[in-house]
Order: structure tokens, then sequence, then C-alpha cells
């Protein structure tokens, strides 16, 4: 059997016209699996929803308060940024403070994310530096823990350097699975990245949202993640785009963080729902990779909603991003629409 299920539909007329497949789970901070789809012990990678797991060693140990950085810097290691000009600047600030700039950076380059800077930078003629990255704020957090730790800084990404250990380690310890069921992968950023159930996912975001169980460092660190996250979403993702709506409309009670290939992650804190005063993880995965990233968004916003996360206010101001939407041709005519067509199991 396939570990993934029917989540959303495209209809044509009255009819369906393709189909879409996930799986999910819904996770406690406890470990109690409270809901799924499909399998939800899929093994798959994180991709960029693994960011606030590798950012939690640089904070438990010190280095940002040492370098001291700011909330929304924090979140800016956090994130997958829209390579904006507030963004880059935002990364500069950080790498100011650390004493190196754009020409340490291994990830790469790409047009930014956002749209209007992509075609800012096209009319300009300048072509984009690893700056306007996605992951030029998390590469500059590894950056900053390996020369804080007085470590080599041309070898940061190698799985072997021991920030990456620490990385892993550190990941292991939150997801509560072993690193040697660890899937390791490179990330489109050349990053280490990591394949686990969407359970320990799911398990990991909880940890990460209700951290009462967690050595005190540890939960410090957590707690300075979460709330700088809530309280800089435009720096974890970017004006309009997901995690940011999200996070704004959730107004202090959630984190989000988008994968690539589909993937979504998303932190409830505690007393917000039936497993209260618990928090709650989830983790969903798309399985055909969901390319144009409003699949992914749909299925969120269902789960939100038939979770309870969600109120009939909430959901209206999420509403460009689903769970219904309306499917338009070039004329602007109505077709078809995109719609859920999946219902939580329980446990």
């Amino acid at each position: 059997m396939s570990p993934y299920a029917p989540v959303l539909e495209r209809t044509r007329g009255t009819r369906a016209e393709s189909l879409h497949y996930a799986a999910a789970a819904l996770v406690d901070s406890s470990g109690k699996l409270l809901a799924w789809i499909g399998d939800p012990q899929q093994d798959t990678f994180l991709r960029s929803s693994a960011k606030p797991f590798q950012i939690i060693p640089f904070i438990e140990q010190g280095y940002a308060r040492d370098l001291g950085l700011l909330p929304r810097q924090i979140a800016q290691i956090c994130a997958s940024h829209g390579g904006t000009d507030m963004h880059a600047e935002a990364v500069r600030g950080i790498q100011a403070k650390i004493g190196v700039d754009e020409s340490f950076l291994q990830c790469g380059s790409h047009l930014p994310l956002d749209k209007e800077s992509s075609e800012t930078l096209i009319r300009r003629g300048e072509q984009p530096t690893p700056i306007r990255h996605n992951c030029s704020g998390k590469h500059t957090g590894m950056l900053a823990f390996a020369k804080a730790r007085g470590l080599p800084l041309d070898n940061y990404l190698e799985p072997a350097h021991p920030i990456q250990q620490d990385i892993l380690k550190t990941f292991s310890e939150m997801c509560q699975i072993s690193i040697d069921k660890i899937g390791i992968g490179t990330d489109g950023c050349s990053a280490p990245n990591f394949s686990i159930p969407l359970y320990n996912t799911a398990l990991g975001f909880a940890r990460l949202c209700d951290p009462q169980e967690l050595p005190e460092k540890r939960a410090d660190a957590c707690k300075t993640i979460t709330s700088s996250m809530m309280a800089h979403p435009e720096m974890v993702s970017g004006f309009g785009r997901f995690d940011t709506r999200l996070m704004q409309v959730g107004r202090g009670k959630l984190v989000a963080k988008t994968g690539a290939e589909g993937y979504q992650a998303v932190g409830i804190l505690p007393d917000l729902t039936e497993a209260s005063p618990k928090g709650v993880g989830i983790a969903l995965k798309i399985s055909d990779g969901d390319a144009t990233g409003r699949v992914r968004e749909a299925v969120m916003i269902e789960i939100l909603r038939q979770f309870g996360i969600l109120n009939n206010t909430e959901l209206a101001e999420l509403s460009e991003f689903g769970p219904i939407n309306e499917i338009f041709n070039w004329r602007k005519i109505k077709v078809g629409e995109s719609r859920p067509v999946f219902k939580l199991e329980r446990a």
C-alpha cells in the first residue's frame, strides 16, 4: 500500500481532473500521535524545515548572546527568505558582527524568490550573489558558530565538521531518533540535510514549541528561536509568503517552516489544542513535490482547520492560500477549483 493518501483534487467543470497525495503526522510533546494522513512513519527529507533545529546548538552554547544578535537576526538565520533588500541587509548585519562577508558563503546563488526583487535585479543588469540566496541566513549562522569556536570556515559544510556534528546530535535529540537512523543528504544549498519519519519531525517541532521537559539551556534556546520567529515572521519567509502570513495570522500561537519538495512543518505552543497543556507539532509531505507550493499550503490550512487551530476569522485572513481555491483560465473565466478531500485520522 502507498504511504500517501489523497488530499487535494483539482476539478474542471463538475469533474475531478487531478489528485494530489500526501502523508502527515500530528504529535504532542510527550510523543503521542494525535492524528495523521497516510503513513505518519513515512521517512523523507525535511529540507529547509530543518532550519530551526540547525540553529539550536549555536544559541544553546551562548554564541548568539555573545554576538549580541537581535531577535530579527535570529529569525533570519532560521529563514528561507525572499532575497529582498531587507533580507540581504539583515544577513550583512549578522556578517558584520562576526567579521565575514558573503564571499565566505558556500550556498551558491540564485535570483531572489521575491518576484519584485528578482525583477529589480534584472532591470539593473545585476547578477544575483550568495547574499540573495534563500539560505544565506542559515549559512551565516553556521559561519558564526564555526568562527566563535575557532574552527575552520572553509569546510563548514562538511558533515564531519564539528559544528555539523553538533547540529546532527542536537537534531537527533530533539526529534528523539538515533543518529544511525537519520538519512543524510546534501541540500540545495549544499548543507547537510536530514531524512526521518514524519512522526519524529512533528515530535521535534512539538518539543521546540513546548520545551518544558528539556534541559534549561536547551529550553531557553528553543524559546529564543520560536519567539524570534513569531516576532519577526517577515524575516523567516517574506511579506505575502505562506510561512510569514501563517505566523502573522497565528499571532503568537504557532511557528511555521516550509521545506522544498512539498514539505511543511508547524509547531503549536502549549495549551491551544486538545493535547493541552502540551504543545503539538505537525509535519506534512506532498508526495509529488508540489512545485508550486499551492497544494502544501492548502492542505496545511485544512489540517489546522480540522484540528481547531484556526478560527473562522483567521481562515478568512488566509483564504488566498486555501483550503478551497478557484481555478481560472487565461481569460479569467472560472473553470474549476482545488479542494481538500481528506479527513484526519484520529488516534
